[in-house]
């Protein structure tokens, strides 16, 4: 019995953008469901240059600049976990005290994904979830540390940047990978850091936040400057490499993701 094949006519540079893909990912299962990625995105999203005038526009309201007399005692950790098999996102807000870390209230939202995974475009999928969070949370906090980047993006407008914006809160980009920029070897203590550069503009920090292990990039997100994110993502790590409030939201979001899936 011969295979019947989907004829799909695609673009020159879609075609790059696949190929590019199969090169990161291999041919076979993983490949085709990447293509498939692409072809849903090209469907939902067909103007990128929307989404970036969007960022553009926005990024003019980032502050980099912290408030007046800025002493957070209330620390939020953000973080959204989903995945490949279903149509949810988990988002997941954990308030601890700063300097103690002491957890005071955490909350949990699930939603439909509404937006696809587009490198650089995170912060459409993610904030809707995460500011459903904030409507159920009781204690505002100080600021925001985030599982994702700052003004360390090509646009100046990460996930950290935008979630600011929209809850006028101080925000910190905390990523576990480079999105974009050079940096010098950081060396190996507690602390240490090297500048994220973007050609001669510095656009973060490479930060040394455990002995031994890979360092994390940190980035002002809104109503902050480098120096107090730097401080204050050293004074939210209890020996882990991604500071508390991260990976204590981390694990909630993904125990909603397990409890979901059983159910």
């Amino acid at each position: 019995m011969k295979q019947r094949l989907l004829k799909i006519t695609l673009s020159k540079n879609f075609k790059k953008k696949v190929l590019n893909e199969l090169k990161l990912t291999g041919t076979g299962i993983e490949g085709a469901k990447r293509i498939l990625e692409f072809i849903k995105i090209k469907k939902k999203v067909k103007n990128i240059k929307t989404l970036i005038n969007i960022q553009c526009r926005l990024r003019k309201k980032v502050i980099l600049i912290p408030p007046d007399n800025f002493s957070p005692k209330l620390i939020a950790g953000v973080d959204v976990a989903y995945n490949r098999k279903d149509e949810y996102l988990y988002g997941a807000v954990v308030i601890l005290t700063l300097p103690e870390l002491n957890i005071i209230e955490k909350k949990i939202a699930i939603g439909k994904v509404k937006f696809p995974y587009i490198p650089g475009f995170l912060s459409f999928r993610e904030v809707p979830i995460l500011l459903k969070v904030f409507k159920q949370i009781k204690q505002k906090p100080h600021v925001i540390l985030v599982d994702g980047q700052g003004i360390a993006h090509p646009r100046r407008f990460g996930l950290a940047c935008h979630l600011g914006i929209c809850l006028n809160i101080p925000t910190i980009g905390c990523a576990k990978s480079c999105l974009i920029g050079t940096y010098n070897p950081v060396p190996n203590q507690l602390g240490s850091y090297s500048f994220l550069k973007d050609n001669e503009e510095i656009i973060g920090l490479v930060l040394r936040t455990r002995k031994g292990v890979k360092p994390i990039f940190v980035s002002p997100g809104h109503l902050i400057d480098i120096e107090t994110t730097y401080n204050i993502t050293l004074a939210s790590l209890k020996g882990y490499r991604i500071p508390e409030p991260i990976r204590l939201a981390h694990i909630e979001a993904n125990i909603a993701k397990a409890s979901l899936n059983l159910d």
